[in-house]
């Protein structure tokens, strides 16, 4: 039976790219994890070994430090549009490039009531992520965050869902929702300010999240993607939003009430509700 190459791509992973911009009155700091693949008519290197056309990812990863020189940028966006577009130029097998950027947030250390000018503290777990894709069409952005960690202890609920013999749960109308978001969009225009509408798109997760009376995570998903969507430029936003548990403990064994405030966190085994939020 005869076989051939089906589907296929190579490229580097875990490229990291640190860049300071040293200002005279302040340092701005960026810490970048990058990752590129290719897609195109690399099938000889496959079945007969022909490298002619394999650009080494080793010149990828050197790419990623010269432009980043070349081309000091403020927003992981802009960078994967400038790399796509060095890729997919000097690699003429190439058809596809796609590149992931995922940036480990910074912030500067407070000191004696100021900013200091070159003092950072990672802020939390939160990244800012993107992906550029580019081929003879163009290119396409998707922009995003992952590791969003926020909870509310009021104004969340589960009740209503159906049960069968092996349901244990207890309905609530009062309970924890905590969670750690992960939200990827596509704006409406294919070029824009980057940095503003991302700062802006988080803004609104998140005081969509504070504000949303929860009938479950479902509905505090659609809550946020919605709001999105009428506040911003934003085409489509997809949410994936575990459910981070946190179960009341039972304090009768000690002759105690538990009046809602003492809880025992369990992550895992845990829910995972998700959903992609469009226009039209």
């Amino acid at each position: 039976m005869p076989v051939k190459l089906a589907d296929n791509s190579y490229g580097k992973q875990a490229i990291r790219l640190v860049t300071v911009r040293r200002h005279a009155d302040r340092h701005e700091l960026k810490d970048v994890t990058v990752a590129i693949r290719f897609e195109g008519d690399f099938t000889a290197a496959y079945t007969d070994g022909d490298n002619g056309g394999v650009f080494p990812t080793d010149t990828m990863k050197n790419t990623v430090y010269a432009l980043a020189a070349e081309h000091p940028f403020d927003d992981i966006e802009d960078f994967g549009l400038a790399l796509t577009d060095h890729f997919l130029t000097s690699s003429p097998r190439a058809s596809s490039v796609r590149v992931d950027l995922t940036e480990h947030l910074w912030e500067p250390i407070q000191a004696g009531g100021t900013v200091h000018p070159s003092a950072f503290r990672q802020a939390g777990s939160e990244r800012r992520i993107a992906e550029v894709t580019r081929d003879g069409q163009g290119a396409r952005v998707l922009a995003g965050l992952e590791d969003l960690v926020v909870m509310k202890t009021a104004q969340s609920a589960f009740e209503g869902y159906p049960r069968d013999r092996y349901t244990t749960l207890k309905e609530t109308s009062d309970r924890i929702l905590a969670t750690a978001v992960r939200a990827t969009w596509h704006y409406s225009r294919p070029y824009v300010a980057f940095g503003h509408l991302w700062r802006e798109v988080r803004r609104v997760l998140l005081e969509t999240f504070a504000e949303h009376d929860s009938r479950s995570v479902q509905h505090t998903l659609y809550a946020m993607g919605e709001a999105v969507l009428e506040t911003l430029d934003v085409e489509e936003i997809h949410l994936a939003m575990p459910n981070r548990h946190h179960i009341p403990v039972d304090l009768t064994s000690f002759g105690m009430d538990n009046r809602n405030e003492i809880f025992v966190a369990t992550p895992e085994p845990y829910g995972l509700i998700e959903g992609t939020v469009r226009r039209g």
